[in-house]
């Protein structure tokens, strides 16, 4: 069954397991995606159908392995594309997430490939998420969760959520970028020496080294 709104289901069941282990309810799956219940319930039924997904009434929906092999293509095409317009484009962070919603259903493989070449293959997209090969593989290191690291914890800044545009660009006017260095504090981060305090939401937007 090949439709973007069946690749935006598989890519939005795999997201949300990538940076924690608990499976995604079909609820949670609803309010990522915006749609009503019932309308996921219909479309979770063809997916485990079409074999892209295990799922029992009631219970957490999770990826088969030619799901999961189908979302991290389309993950794949997103990263790059973000990728892409950052250093091509000059577009910020928080501008490229809904540009490669878009894109990523449209462009061919060959132009893919000509992206992921001539940015020279890059590892992570702009927000610090990983890319996958061509083969799917994918390079994660191990991370702590900036709300569940101590006071006091030394990392570096490995990811940050890409889905609230006024959140990141609250933490990039704190100084905080993908790769620096922060401490953990009391109240926040010290960045380049100095103590910063987050918005109310980035302990739980931004994931560190551990």
């Amino acid at each position: 069954m090949a439709s973007p709104a069946a690749d935006d289901y598989l890519k939005t069941v795999y997201a949300h397991t990538e940076w924690q282990p608990a499976p995604i309810t079909p609820s949670q799956l609803a309010a990522k995606l915006g749609i009503a219940p019932s309308s996921v319930t219909e479309m979770v039924k063809k997916l485990a159908a079409a074999g892209l997904v295990s799922h029992v009434p009631y219970g957490a929906v999770r990826l088969t392995e030619d799901g999961e092999q189908r979302a991290l293509a389309i993950i794949r095409r997103h990263r790059l594309i973000e990728t892409w317009l950052v250093r091509e484009f000059d577009y910020a962070w928080d501008e490229v997430h809904d540009e490669a919603e878009v894109l990523e259903h449209t462009i061919s493989d060959r132009l893919l490939e000509g992206i992921d070449a001539r940015l020279g293959r890059p590892r992570f997209d702009p927000h610090g998420d990983a890319i996958p090969d061509a083969d799917g593989r994918i390079d994660r290191e191990p991370f702590v969760l900036l709300a569940d690291a101590a006071a006091g914890h030394e990392g570096r800044v490995l990811r940050v959520d890409d889905r609230d545009p006024e959140l990141l660009r609250s933490l990039e006017s704190a100084g905080l970028v993908i790769g620096g260095d922060v401490v953990v504090t009391a109240r926040g981060l010290r960045i380049a020496g100095a103590d910063v305090e987050l918005p109310p939401d980035g302990g739980d937007a931004v994931w560190l080294s551990a």
